[in-house]
């Protein structure tokens, strides 16, 4: 791996393509990520079939969230197990923290997620005569 600061300019697609590769990474080793994203799209499919915006705007938002508190969790917990193997006190604690910020951030995505899909599925199933 190459020093950060040594490189010369910003390169776009060398930035697109590590970004890509490490969602592939965590979409193919952790199943949470990968569901959690499946979810997402299929609300965000039928959001954007609707034209629902907000509801869209919301999804991407909250499902933003997940994955990036996702994301960092698994840096940290790859990091931790990296610096010390064996059962440290220290290295628990720092991984339970990491793990309650995935926690919340779950639980906005899992809310936002539900509230949601019931405003699109009340949408779907609404009579043309109540129009």
């Amino acid at each position: 791996m190459s020093n950060k600061f040594r490189t010369s300019g910003f390169h776009p697609i060398r930035k697109l393509k590590v970004i890509l590769s490490g969602l592939q990474i965590a979409v193919a080793t952790e199943f949470s990520v990968a569901y959690k994203l499946i979810l997402s799209m299929l609300v965000l499919g039928i959001s954007f079939l609707l034209r629902q915006w907000i509801d869209l705007t919301l999804i991407v938002l909250a499902t933003g969230l997940m994955l990036i508190a996702e994301l960092f969790n698994s840096a940290i917990e790859g990091l931790c197990d990296f610096l010390q193997e064996r059962q440290d006190e220290r290295i628990r604690i720092i991984k339970d923290i990491s793990a309650a910020a995935v926690g919340i951030s779950i639980l906005i995505w899992a809310v936002t997620l539900i509230l949601q899909g019931s405003h699109l599925w009340s949408l779907l199933y609404i009579s043309p005569s109540n129009n």
